[in-house]
């Protein structure tokens, strides 16, 4: 949502001479009368007397003129888009000029534009346009950004046009710490956006803002239980197979007594065979926080197989041990190997004709101390192989250089 070209079209001029640009625009498509109504109190303000301080030096006077001018604006405008842009850029200058950012003058301003607009029948291009250019006038820790974002959201949301907003976690985490807003007005952006995102139809990327909406409550709240139930729940219906990360969040943690925790870490950590006791203790449990049975199934089985293939880096695996971990038959082995290397947890070479699984990677479910000291052994085992060759070559090469000698 970054902004190089905003366009200013009535940047030339006084403060009178500008103020009048904004009225003649605000008046336009109207009738004579009421135009003429509409300029004479501004006509009225912006006199002055030989008495008076110039209103270039007299900043209570432009705040007034210029609140006049705010409560007028109940549209767009009768304009292009690039007039539109140009009216409201040059609003939001002066806007930011006279008054301080945090006034509360500053905030009801923003706070009126920012419903004219959403209401607004335009077109959502120069809604979003308008806003950005707000967004991006704004100082960086000012929290009125919060708003303008969230009417963004809004909008975009609406429309079903969320990617036009490009929304990146880096960009909300780097907000978060900038804007002097509260924790809780933080937490509820976050979850704003988590909604959105699922509302578009995608709940990996929703899922991902709800580890950081339930990372920014209290843990032991019950907002916070409540967001780490729904993060865990979303994490098994999803193509998802690393859970280290709700692990890491304390109202997660703060859940250990639930069904659904249990369930995790079978996910974590565990087998088929966990899953199967996990799933006849809970009958009810998966109608309850809507899990699919058979997606689940699936899903242990592919981690199940990853952690088979983990334990047996560079070996050969008999169709028949898979088959067995697995509880299929021997003739499904080839479609299980085939389903855990597209989710990406394996790497492998399978054999027909040997009825085998060589396996050349597989991920870790979890990386603990257990998988500390398999790596230790493997790069030992490695390190001794390459001493090894290291040894053959050296030989050839004395070989080599004493079959040359003269």
């Amino acid at each position: 949502m970054s902004v190089t070209d905003i366009v200013s079209v009535f940047a030339e001029g006084t403060f009178e001479e500008q103020v009048q640009e904004l009225v003649n625009y605000i008046g336009r498509g109207r009738s004579d009368e009421d135009r003429a109504t509409l300029i004479h109190p501004f006509q009225d303000a912006l006199r002055t007397s030989e008495n008076d301080k110039p209103l270039a030096e007299d900043v209570e006077k432009q705040q007034k003129v210029l609140s006049m001018v705010v409560v007028q604006v109940k549209g767009l405008g009768d304009g292009s888009e690039k007039e539109i842009e140009g009216f409201f850029n040059l609003l939001y200058s002066h806007l930011l000029t006279v008054y301080p950012t945090e006034s509360t003058q500053t905030k009801e301003a923003v706070s009126h534009l920012l419903q004219v607009i959403s209401l607004s029948s335009a077109e959502s291009s120069i809604k979003y346009r308008i806003l950005s250019n707000l967004f991006n006038a704004l100082p960086r820790r000012s929290p009125l950004r919060l708003p303008v974002y969230r009417t963004l959201l809004d909008i975009a949301s609406t429309n079903d046009e969320l990617e036009v907003l490009q929304i990146s976690r880096a960009d909300v985490e780097k907000w978060m710490q900038e804007w002097d807003v509260t924790p809780e007005e933080k937490s509820q952006f976050l979850k704003s956006i988590s909604d959105a995102f699922s509302k578009s139809g995608q709940p990996e990327t929703a899922y991902l803002f709800t580890l950081s909406y339930v990372r920014s409550l209290p843990s032991s709240s019950p907002e916070a239980q409540a967001a780490a139930l729904e993060a865990i729940a979303a994490a098994l219906r999803l193509p998802i197979y690393n859970f280290d990360p709700l692990f890491k969040l304390d109202a997660v943690v703060a859940s250990k007594e639930h069904e659904l925790f249990s369930l995790l870490q079978v996910f974590l950590n565990g087998g088929l065979s966990e899953y199967q006791s996990w799933e006849q203790s809970h009958p009810d449990a998966f109608e309850r926080y809507n899990l699919d049975r058979e997606q689940l199934g699936r899903k242990i089985r592919l981690l199940t197989l990853a952690s088979l293939g983990f334990d047996n880096l560079g070996k050969d695996l008999p169709y028949t041990k898979v088959a067995e971990v697995l509880q299929v038959d021997p003739s499904q082995v080839e479609k299980w190997v085939i389903d855990v290397i597209r989710a990406g947890l394996l790497s492998g070479k399978l054999s027909q004709t040997s009825q085998t699984l060589h396996i050349t990677r597989s991920t870790a479910r979890t990386f603990e101390r257990e998988q500390w000291q398999l790596l230790e052994q493997r790069l030992v085992a490695w390190k001794a192989g390459l001493a090894s060759v290291l040894e053959v070559v050296a030989t050839a090469q004395k070989k080599n250089a004493a079959d040359s000698a003269p």
